[in-house]
């Protein structure tokens, strides 16, 4: 495996303390400990179940429109899973997604969602080059398959409205071709439900397995010399944290990257971060299935489902549902999941395994990047939506470069938290 780069000198010993073990927190501190610094990794759970390894492993470079937009306004209401969408807001569960929706809707104007468009444009532009810095910097360049993704719609009015979107869209560096006759005979063999029309993008990707990612990238960072500490962290300060069990560690420098639960770590310094728990849900067969391992993920758009083939299985995953992070999940999300693998034959069967997990979500749809003005040593880097294992890599060698005090790939201005005021 490569050596990590090291800008230090060897008499040089600069430390950091990387709050939380996600995608994020995970990519930023190998970005970090590749610049020389000496990294402390804190992660909640022994084996993390959050939203970065139960995702659909899709590298969105696409996604280049952020989600809080005048589009997204107007099309609301037919979103909403009572009527067949995917956007779940539970009565039980309104005190939490109220005020953030009414957030949403003022970033969603058009003057603020130009401003946050170029900022993630210009960020997801430098997604995909991250990436593969980043699986050849582990040693594991397999790991990501950059083949693009299909997209695909059931009947004829949602094939022509969808393609007439997808030409108006603002798709970043991915670029797209309608499905050959040919194609489309392939997937409708495949599947039951009828295939009207589809799109093939170009320049998107996937993780070929999100848990061997994990292992991969934990393996690289303990290998390296970080030291990785499962506990969780009751408090940040300047140059120090406070561990549930009243531990304290020390470093030169603290990132907060700890996803939902970074808002209240960062209360403390004058922050605002009103942050939502965006719920998704999958279900996920084993690696026995009838679905050739090279087909890339695919989108069923009218149902807003995606499917990706990994090592480890077949994964449906879906569902935007805002919530409280630590609320019980609900049945009827995975029931829609199965409603909709039954109608289009898919090969993923009763005893597929359920996850959910909490997506960071900001009302803007931009990740929180910066530094705490006015505490020594404090950054942070959390909040990426549906982003987050696509712009961990860019992330992280942001963070990496802030750090340093050197110049960042992108301007991370549009990113702080001092736009929430």
């Amino acid at each position: 495996m490569p050596k990590p780069e090291n800008s230090m000198s060897p008499s040089d010993h600069r430390t950091v303390i990387v709050v939380g073990g996600g995608v994020v927190g995970t990519t930023t501190a190998l970005a970090l400990q590749r610049k020389g610094w000496t990294v402390t990794l804190i992660e909640a759970e022994e084996t993390p179940r959050a939203a970065s390894w139960g995702n659909a492993g899709h590298i969105a470079t696409e996604q280049a429109e952020p989600i809080a937009s005048p589009a997204m306004v107007r099309g609301f209401a037919k979103r909403l899973f009572f009527r067949g969408g995917a956007l779940a807001l539970p009565p039980r569960e309104i005190a939490t997604w109220l005020p953030f929706s009414l957030r949403l809707l003022k970033a969603a104007r058009p003057a603020r969602y130009e401003r946050a468009h170029r900022a993630l444009a210009g960020l997801l532009a430098q997604a995909m080059p991250a990436w593969e810095r980043h699986v050849e910097a582990l040693g594991a360049p397999e790991l990501l398959r950059p083949h693009g993704h299909v997209v695909l719609w059931e009947n004829p009015e949602s094939a022509a409205r969808g393609l007439a979107n997808w030409r108006a869209a603002d798709t970043g560096t991915a670029r797209f071709h309608p499905l050959t006759e040919a194609e489309l005979q392939d997937w409708r063999a495949r599947i039951r439900s009828p295939i009207a029309g589809g799109i093939r993008f170009e320049g998107s990707g996937q993780i070929a397995d999100p848990t061997r990612l994990a292992e991969t990238a934990t393996a690289r960072f303990l290998t390296d010399g970080g030291t990785r500490i499962v506990a969780r962290v009751k408090a940040v300060g300047d140059g120090e944290i406070r561990l549930s069990d009243d531990r304290s560690l020390s470093a030169d420098q603290i990132v907060v990257a700890a996803g939902v639960a970074s808002a209240a770590l960062l209360h403390p310094f004058g922050l605002k971060a009103p942050i939502i728990a965006e719920r998704g849900y999958h279900l996920q067969t084993g690696p026995d299935v009838d679905w050739p391992a090279d087909l890339p993920p695919v989108v069923f758009e009218d149902r807003s489902m995606i499917v990706t083939r990994f090592a480890g299985g077949l994964r449906a995953a879906s569902i935007v549902e805002f919530a409280r992070a630590d609320a019980a999940p609900d049945p009827a999300k995975w029931n829609r999941l199965r409603h909709h693998i039954a109608a289009l034959g898919l090969p993923i069967g009763e005893d597929a395994q359920p996850w959910m997990g909490a997506r960071p979500t900001l009302p803007d749809y931009l990740p929180a990047i910066g530094r705490v003005a006015g505490a020594r040593g404090l950054s942070y880097a959390f909040g990426h939506n549906h982003l987050g294992l696509t712009l961990a890599p860019i992330t992280g060698e942001l963070v990496a470069a802030m750090l340093d005090g050197g110049e960042t790939a992108v301007p991370v201005t549009p990113f702080g938290l001092a736009r929430f005021g």
